[in-house]
């Protein structure tokens, strides 16, 4: 089910000469973005509230050739997302690949706390929306080629119980995008956006929200406690350099959903679990019927219909 299509070849805004801004380039997919974009020879803007981090990517675009300045910025702040824009355009003129790719993994449940909700929201939705207000507006009046990548989660999608809070930033930012690429596709014939949807990836979001509630009480905060990182890989994860190859070749087809596989999830299950998902309202089944007693089984049996066994994993 993979139809819909953009203009063709975006991934060429991705060539030297050309300008990127990302947003969480401190680690993880950001810093994948910001080492293959500099291969490419882009001049790059990247944005991060880690300064310590965000100085290590730096050096990492520096040994492959890139060219890049570095922008402690937090996402959530929409005036320091405005004036991050007027210092690219005042800087570099133009922007032609903003990758809104900054998130955290923090949450909880649905009667966790307000203050929990509005610190993943304000990053995970308004981060994303602070940088399409801020940029947009101005790439489209440059009538350059531009691509706005925005990075969503398979949660915002499948939303298995466990972090509602992440859940539904990653929903909202989905519903956003969606609405963002139908009005380019109306209003201009020169950008385009796309969302980004990683699977499994070995990144630092999980270890960076630990350590950070573990500063925040004033207790030890001990890396090996978290299961998986960019130091700590997990086999069934994708690298972030493989996320970041996987969204140009997909850009490069035409894809808007950038729907990515890991090394233990094939695209049918995804298919096969996301269509399980909107079939929960349109078989009136209870939500999230496939961790519901007494659907679990006939999710299973299900899975095992529309999946070929070659392209089977774990449900």
């Amino acid at each position: 089910l993979r139809s819909q299509k953009m203009a063709p070849a975006m991934s060429s805004v991705f060539a030297s000469g050309k300008v990127a801004v990302i947003t969480g380039a401190s680690s993880g997919i950001g810093k994948a973005m910001a080492t293959k974009f500099a291969g490419l020879g882009m001049t790059q803007f990247l944005v991060d509230v880690d300064a310590e981090e965000l100085a290590a990517t730096v050096e990492a675009v520096g040994k492959v050739g890139g060219k890049c300045t570095a922008v402690v910025a937090d996402v959530a702040d929409a005036a320091a997302m405005e004036g991050v824009a007027k210092k690219v355009f005042d800087e570099a003129g133009a922007c032609h690949v903003l990758c809104n790719n900054a998130g955290v993994g923090k949450g909880g449940g649905p009667l966790t706390s307000i203050e929990a909700f509005r610190a993943t929201i304000d990053v995970n939705a308004f981060g994303p929306i602070h940088g399409c207000l801020a940029f947009v507006p101005r790439m489209k009046a440059s009538g350059e080629p531009g691509l706005v990548v925005n990075t969503g989660s398979k949660q915002g999608i499948t939303a298995p119980p466990g972090n509602a809070a992440y859940n539904c930033s990653k929903a909202f930012l989905k519903t956003y995008t969606e609405a963002l690429e139908h009005d380019l596709r109306t209003t201009t014939d020169t950008m385009k956006a796309a969302l980004l949807i990683p699977g499994w990836v070995n990144s630092s979001i999980m270890l960076k929200s630990k350590r950070d509630q573990a500063l925040k009480e004033g207790v030890p905060f001990d890396p090996d406690s978290v299961f998986f990182s960019e130091a700590k890989p997990q086999p069934g994860a994708w690298m972030p350099d493989q996320v970041v190859d996987f969204m140009l070749q997909e850009l490069d087809l035409g894809r808007f959903y950038i729907v990515c596989p890991d090394n233990d999830v094939t695209r049918a299950v995804d298919n096969a679990r996301m269509t399980w998902a909107m079939q929960d309202i349109t078989e009136d089944r209870p939500p999230l019927s496939r961790w519901h007693p007494d659907y679990k089984d006939k999710f299973t049996a299900f899975l095992k219909d529309v999946v070929p066994p070659s392209s089977s994993s774990s449900s």
